[in-house]
Parts: structure tokens; C-alpha cells; sequence
């Protein structure tokens, strides 16, 4: 079945409103079983609905306030461009590839973008490009 660009654009904004209600069995949903995720900030890459499901887990122990708001998106070929305002209090211990960053009570208000490849109906690639320096700064590991 085809997927017009209007289906997978709203089947990608399905997956920010998930993230953002922390309902994972609705995020898990719009997930092909192969998924793969990276951010470049971070070089973080992890394959399977599992691995992907547990690293947004642990945003949300971070900042269990956090929330994505779409403000651009444009959509064809199999592929949704998101710009989303990532916005939370940063309350919980952050995992990151060089250790964890202790909770700092810092508001956190970031840009990013999102890259969701499709197959059908169900994300199959997603590449986030996240303004982690700006994350760091905002949450005191760095100097700002």
C-alpha cells in the first residue's frame, strides 16, 4: 500500500505526540520491529524498537517534563524532515556516551531536527540532529 506524503507526516508527528505523553506502547506502534536511530550530537546509534524505545526512556528520566513541539515539517519521498523545539527541566540523571550528567534543575530549551524514513506506515529510520553542545551548556556540564 502506498503512503501518501500527508500520511507518513502525520505518522511522524504520531511518534513526537508518543514520546511526549511517555506512551510507549502507541511510540512503540509506529515503529518498524527494525528500527534504527542515531544522533549526531552525540554519535549515539542503536537498532531495534527496544534499544530506541529504552534511549527515549532515559530523555524522559532526565527530563520527565520534556516535550517536542513541531515547527516545520515537510514530507515526501518515504522521508518526514520534523524541526522540533525540545523543551524540559533537566530533574534526573542524563546518560550520556561520556557518563552521566547529575540533575541540575535547569530548564533545558533546544532545537533539533528529525529525519524519519519510512516503510509503509512505520518509521524505519530515524536521524536526529540535536544542538547537544546547547544541551550541555543549558544543563551547567559546560560553560555557557
Amino acid at each position: 500500500m502506498s503512503h501518501t506524503a500527508t500520511d507518513i507526516n502525520q505518522a511522524a508527528a504520531d511518534l513526537t505526540h508518543a514520546f511526549n505523553d511517555a506512551d510507549w506502547d502507541r511510540f512503540r506502534s509506529g515503529l518498524a520491529a527494525n528500527a534504527v536511530y542515531s544522533e549526531t550530537g552525540t554519535g549515539r546509534r542503536v537498532e531495534g524498537v527496544d534499544a530506541y524505545l529504552a534511549l527515549c526512556k532515559g530523555w524522559k528520566e532526565a527530563m520527565p517534563d520534556v516535550s517536542g513541539t513541531i515547527r516545520k515539517s515537510i514530507a515526501g519521498d518515504g522521508t518526514v524532515a520534523q524541526e522540533v523545539l525540545w523543551e524540559g527541566t533537566h530533574t534526573g540523571p542524563m546518560q550520556t556516551p561520556a557518563g552521566t550528567i547529575e540533575a541540575s534543575g535547569n530548564r533545558v530549551s533546544v532545537l533539533g531536527t528529525l529525519w524519519i524514513t519510512f516503510e509503509g506506515d512505520k518509521a524505519r529510520e530515524v536521524t536526529h540532529h540535536l544542538d547537544v553542545l546547547t544541551v550541555l551548556q543549558q544543563v551547567g556540564a559546560l560553560p555557557g
